[in-house]
């Protein structure tokens, strides 16, 4: 086998793997730049689940404020009643309690506040006072911060598969430049960096999750 023989068979295997690299990377390529689109769309659909949880979280607390308010101007007025010995007005303010401040209230004055120095100081210091919209606010707000979470955990997955299309994007420029050198040595070099390049970010995206479409 003459030289130019073997050298011209050396450069045609080098060719039909650069081609090869350039067919695989392109379509790695496109699916990463797929993914990190479907990952963008995962974020904002995230990031408006979480508006929304942080919108009804704070609506809620505003309630839970609201009705707080109410229970503890009640109350003051009921002591004032009491202190002032009006029997009548006092059973007034307590036929119009709320009925979740109503077993706190009932479960305080059980404890004979006025002559127990160790009774709790309110009905708020109870354990049975538990407003519904306050509950509410906190859970709204654990889910709005795992909400929150899941954004963060988009973006970057998104990141990731932006940076998978440009390691690619180097895979294709070293599998496309070895066709164009002319010594053996350097397209075997470079072809081998394509190769390289390409196979770690293959393997890599591969550990990512896949979104096929946002629901």
């Amino acid at each position: 086998m003459s030289q130019d023989t073997a050298a011209a068979r050396t450069r045609n295997r080098h060719e039909v793997v650069a081609t090869v690299l350039l067919a695989v990377a392109a379509v790695a390529t496109a699916w990463a730049s797929y993914q990190a689109t479907r990952w963008n769309g995962e974020q904002a659909r995230a990031t408006s689940r979480t508006n929304a949880l942080r919108i009804e979280a704070a609506r809620a607390a505003g309630m839970a404020r609201s009705q707080i308010e109410i229970d503890v101007a009640t109350f003051i007025e009921w002591v004032d009643a009491q202190a002032t010995g009006e029997a009548e007005l006092q059973q007034f303010y307590v036929q119009r309690l709320r009925p979740e401040f109503k077993p706190a209230f009932d479960a305080w004055v059980a404890t004979d506040p006025f002559t127990n120095p160790d009774a709790p100081p309110t009905p708020f210091a109870m354990e049975e006072y538990q407003p519904e919209a306050r509950a509410e606010a906190e859970r709204l707000d654990r889910e709005s911060e795992a909400s929150a979470e899941v954004v963060s955990r988009n973006i970057q997955r998104s990141a990731n598969y932006v940076l998978c299309v440009v390691l690619f994007a180097v895979a294709l420029f070293f599998a496309g430049m070895s066709t164009k050198l002319q010594r053996s040595g350097l397209r075997t070099i470079t072809l081998v960096i394509g190769c390289l390049v390409f196979a770690g970010a293959a393997l890599w995206m591969a550990t990512f999750p896949v979104s096929f479409a946002v629901s």
